[in-house]
């Protein structure tokens, strides 16, 4: 366990729940990546897996939770753009 990758960890962690906050109320997917958002996942998701087969300990949680918080952004951006769709159609018919 390295000090450092835990300070990464938390860090990185931090800035997810704005990011969700602004995602959810913002309700577009104006200024946000989504192919962003799954390398990052991948990258959470590869050092879950380095951690299990090689070096499991606490710091697994602290990926395993930062991953939950890419994929709630995720389902997130997935809800905005479902709403975007719903509005231009609307704009559309009117």
């Amino acid at each position: 366990m390295s000090i450092f990758e835990i300070i990464m960890l938390l860090c990185f962690g931090a800035a997810w729940p704005v990011s969700i906050y602004k995602s959810y109320v913002s309700r577009t997917t104006a200024g946000k990546s989504v192919i962003f958002l799954y390398i990052v996942l991948l990258g959470y998701s590869a050092g879950i897996i380095h951690k299990l087969l090689y070096k499991p300990d606490i710091v697994t949680s602290l990926y395993i939770l930062n991953g939950f918080m890419v994929l709630i952004d995720i389902i997130i951006y997935y809800r905005n753009r479902m709403i975007e769709a719903k509005y231009k159609s609307e704009q559309q018919t009117s």
